[in-house]
């Protein structure tokens, strides 16, 4: 969510906004969760651990001066509850509580976001490490996550940032050392397996020492299989775990906890809403420079053919919302280029985006974005959904505009970029929309193409691809699923359920506001139009082969 909503979130909750405090509750949950539920690997105090944060930041709400501030103060504060615990909690409980009555956090975390390979292994890696390294992963995890910042984990853990990252980086080579033992413990070592003859299976720091020392010198354990993807790579942009069926707020209220919640004007509501599954996602990788680069060509081949640069781009906008056609949308009135514009056929309308336009002028503003009809979408991955890997999807349903937001990643996978598709359409999907600031051609640095060059790699549009901006707007009138199809080069998407205001004033973010160009408008108004590429009515077995130009 925005960070001018949150402030006004806080403020009015500050202030005695029952739907705001049980909105900020809601919403922030999920962080505190991952947080704790990390730091302690599943360990039976979490549940009491994350309402005792949640409450002290309730109880406390109205001493915070700066709302900007609230996610850090908040964080900090879920790190003193875990600290006390531990100065609370006796030998024994450690030993045996956390073996026997706990949910292990490291197998959520694999079996709730469905990690696989390397990042599986990190996740799995976690249960090796000391109560101290675990506490500080669960913030760098949230920090390379996107979640945090680098300035927050210092905050948090009481130190300074000089000094978080010499503990950060002693932190990642214990973890490494960590993915090690569990990559080798999978492997079919019978020396490893003789030594591992009296363990009893729970990792603790006396056996981590004795397989590392073996590791070491072990030929067989040592040689690794694939190249090791570093941890903060296999991190980026992961999902928040969601927090559990049936997590309430209710195991704490009792006494004076229960007085002092009630007394800041806890709501019945916050409590229904804490039991649900809250699925929350990260924000993702921080983009360079506002924005992410895609070039359509290798620098050896020749440039494709441009078509006519949008002819709305070039007017200045006018006051009212004429509709004013793109060239997309001149395509669309081109019999050649679309049946549903010269044929009124009920079951087909708009036209695919399948021109490769020349980017308009940097300083050429958009033709007006026209209202629709908008009573609000519902996604499957909540109000943030970030997908990186192939397979991910979201399914929307309602009536309004959604946002995609692009990141697109050479530098770890670069190559030709298999799009993703939207499938199971039911009703009407229109593109109309590509928000300012950056479109994923405009030279950076010294590199006149794009993002990419010899020392990253490039990432290749299908041929025929429209070429995009970072944040690309959509309007949705029923219901449509969309996946992510990463084969080839690196990239994610983050979906948000949004509105027109917000659309209108992306667009209209150009040079005068510090960006690199203006958006871009391709909605008519009207079922003319312009549709998705890879949009489909039917749902195939595998999201990828849905074609490009699609015809709705």
């Amino acid at each position: 969510m925005e960070t001018q909503h949150w402030r006004s979130t806080i403020a009015a909750a500050q202030a005695g906004d029952r739907q705001a405090l049980d909105e900020l509750v809601a919403g922030w949950l999920p962080l505190v969760y991952n947080i704790v539920g990390r730091a302690l690997n599943g360990h039976a105090d979490v549940d009491d651990v994350v309402q005792e944060t949640m409450l002290r930041a309730v109880g406390n709400l109205g001493s915070l001066r700066d709302p900007d501030s609230f996610r850090s103060w908040l964080v900090a504060i879920a790190m003193r509850q875990i600290r006390d615990r531990a100065r609370r909690r006796t030998p024994a409980r450690l030993d045996e509580s956390a073996a026997h009555e706990a949910t292990d956090f490291a197998e959520l975390t694999v079996l709730r976001l469905r990690l696989e390979g390397q990042r599986r292994e990190v996740a799995e890696a976690v249960r090796w490490l000391d109560d101290e390294d675990r506490q500080l992963l669960s913030l760098w995890w949230l920090e390379v996550a996107g979640e945090l910042t680098r300035r927050e984990l210092a905050a948090a853990v009481g130190i300074s940032r000089q000094h978080a990252a010499v503990r950060v980086q002693r932190m990642k080579e214990r973890l490494e050392t960590s993915r090690g033992i569990v990559r080798a413990l999978d492997g079919a070592c019978p020396d490893l397996r003789e030594l591992t003859g009296r363990w009893n299976g729970r990792p603790d720091s006396v056996w981590r020492k004795r397989l590392a020392r073996h590791i070491r010198g072990c030929a067989y354990c040592g040689d690794a299989r694939e190249p090791v993807v570093p941890a903060e790579r296999l991190l980026v942009g992961i999902a928040l775990v969601p927090v559990p069926v049936g997590f309430t707020l209710s195991l704490a209220l009792g006494g004076k906890t229960a007085v002092a919640a009630t007394s800041v004007g806890w709501s019945a509501k916050v409590l229904s809403a804490l039991a649900k599954p809250a699925v929350a996602m990260t924000a993702g990788a921080t983009l360079v420079a506002g924005g992410a680069y895609v070039v359509t060509r290798t620098p050896d081949d020749p440039p494709p053919h441009a078509a006519t640069a949008p002819t709305a781009t070039r007017t200045p906008r006018p006051p009212s919302p004429p509709v004013a056609p793109t060239t997309s949308e001149s395509v669309a009135a081109s019999p050649s280029a679309s049946p549903s514009a010269t044929r009124a056929k009920a079951e087909l309308y708009g036209t695919v985006v399948d021109a490769v336009d020349r980017a308009p002028d940097p300083d050429a503003r958009p033709a007006a974005l026209p209202h629709r009809p908008a009573s609000g979408i519902t996604s499957t991955g909540g109000a943030k959904a970030v997908m990186n890997h192939r397979g991910d999807g979201v399914t929307l349903t309602g009536q309004g505009y959604v946002l995609v937001r692009w990141q697109i990643s050479p530098q770890y996978r670069s190559g030709a970029l298999v799009m993703p598709s939207w499938t199971g359409l039911e009703g009407r999907l229109f593109h109309v929309a590509s928000g300012g600031g950056r479109r994923m051609d405009d030279p950076t640095g010294d590199d006149t193409t794009g993002m990419g060059g010899p020392d990253t790699g490039y990432t290749v549009l299908p041929a025929g691809t429209q070429q995009m901006w970072q944040n690309e707007y959509f309007y949705l009138d029923g219901t449509v699923t969309l996946t992510v199809n990463e084969r080839g080069a690196d990239y994610g998407l983050a979906v948000f359920p949004s509105s027109w205001d917000a659309a209108d004033k992306d667009v209209e973010t150009g040079p005068a506001q510090g960006a690199i160009r203006y958006g871009l408008v391709r909605d008519t108004g009207k079922d003319t139009a312009p549709v998705p590429q890879y949009a489909t009515r039917t749902t195939p077995t595998d999201p990828a082969t849905v074609p490009q130009r699609s015809r709705l």
